[in-house]
């Protein structure tokens, strides 16, 4: 009652206020319980779980070939010229940025604008240069979406699958999830970084820019996989060109480090070895590096069925975030649950932890009082 009488003060006033007219044994406790059950500070609040660091997934830790397992996003709008010259018209384009799961390798590709039609024809152009991934990861925006519907339809057509290639397998996060995809978001940010630094004011036409986007990849593609050492006898840092031609795009060639049994090998077994030896070099060295955990070693909090939650919407103020109840929780190969599926007045929908605040109400009060939902 106090609580609501001062308009949802913090503890300390709570308990400041009480003490004029009785002191309660254990108040601090008591006044600090009262704030964090109360569910319109919660809403406002909304403070959210945040479960144990997950595991990598595989395609980040098995190594077949590049861009094999890849992840895929856009970058824009970038403004290009129609034409050279005066009196020229700015128009917008888009970036699609291809990234390889497990060697962190680049691939760019200027598309006019984010239609379905234009990504296939930049998907087209990256499966000729790159080889035919075997799955595809993004986010759930409609250009991908629409894309994958296509291929959907023309592989569901009544074909001879026993000649034909299965297709590529399309995979989406969840909605609002940008962080389950932080590393073509991370791929993202590095493209923009070198854009912003070259470009400046200048506007380039189509085919200047295609030019500029392929050095920048060349770049991106040559940064070290790994800390650098300061020990000057060390080899050279393993980069994602190492995995694509063999060595770093941005210096000249230089022969490989000899010993006595490379050179009694034949060519062939000489250049499998050199392969082998980036694999090893990517196993013992970036691995190792890559599976270490420097925060989130521990859950706060858990996401169960049938908790009653509040789903962020940064675009709302919090008194109008949806109310819904938790129908299914959706847990990680490590058991841990980070997504689930909520019941809304607007039907089920799918959200990742980051977006679901729970309520501090029992669910024997919400069945008492039949649900806020």
């Amino acid at each position: 009652m106090y609580h609501i009488r001062l308009l949802h003060p913090g503890p300390q006033l709570l308990l400041a206020t009480i003490r004029h007219h009785f002191y309660p044994i254990g108040g601090r406790n008591l006044a600090k319980k009262v704030t964090h059950q109360c569910v319109k500070c919660c809403r406002i609040k909304a403070s959210t779980v945040q479960p144990m660091m997950g595991n990598l997934p595989q395609q980040r830790l098995h190594l077949e070939f590049p861009f094999l397992d890849s992840g895929v996003d856009y970058a824009g709008p970038i403004m290009i010229a129609d034409r050279k010259g005066r009196g020229c018209r700015l128009v917008k384009s888009f970036i699609c940025v291809f990234v390889c799961l497990a060697t962190r390798a680049v691939h760019l590709e200027l598309v006019s604008d984010l239609t379905k039609d234009a990504f296939l024809s930049a998907m087209n152009r990256f499966i000729a240069r790159r080889g035919k991934p075997r799955n595809v990861f993004s986010d759930n925006g409609t250009t991908f979406v629409g894309a994958f519907n296509e291929l959907a339809k023309l592989l569901s057509q009544d074909l001879n699958f026993s000649a034909i290639d299965p297709g590529i397998n399309f995979s989406f996060i969840p909605a609002y999830t940008p962080h389950f995809g932080g590393l073509w978001e991370s791929a993202v940010k590095s493209v923009k970084h070198h854009l912003r630094r070259i470009l400046g004011l200048t506007n380039l036409t189509f085919e200047e820019m295609a030019t500029c986007l392929i050095q920048v990849e060349a770049v991106l593609n040559s940064r070290p996989l790994t800390p650098l050492s300061n020990d000057p006898s060390d080899l050279t840092p393993l980069t994602p060109a190492h995995f694509l031609i063999g060595r770093s795009l941005v210096m000249l060639p230089h022969p490989q480090i000899q010993t006595a049994n490379i050179s009694n090998l034949q060519r062939f077994r000489r250049v499998e070895y050199l392969k082998q030896h980036f694999w090893t070099r990517f196993t013992h060295e970036y691995i190792l590096w890559l599976k270490e955990r420097t925060k989130w070693r521990r859950s706060s909090g858990e996401l169960k069925e049938g908790t009653l939650v509040v789903i962020i919407d940064k675009n709302s103020p919090p008194l109008l975030w949806l109310l819904g109840r938790i129908v299914k929780v959706l847990p990680g190969k490590d058991g841990i649950n980070r997504v689930a599926d909520i019941r809304t007045r607007k039907g089920v929908i799918r959200r990742a932890f980051n977006t679901i605040c729970p309520l501090p109400v029992s669910s024997v009060e919400d069945t008492s009082t039949g649900g806020a939902c």
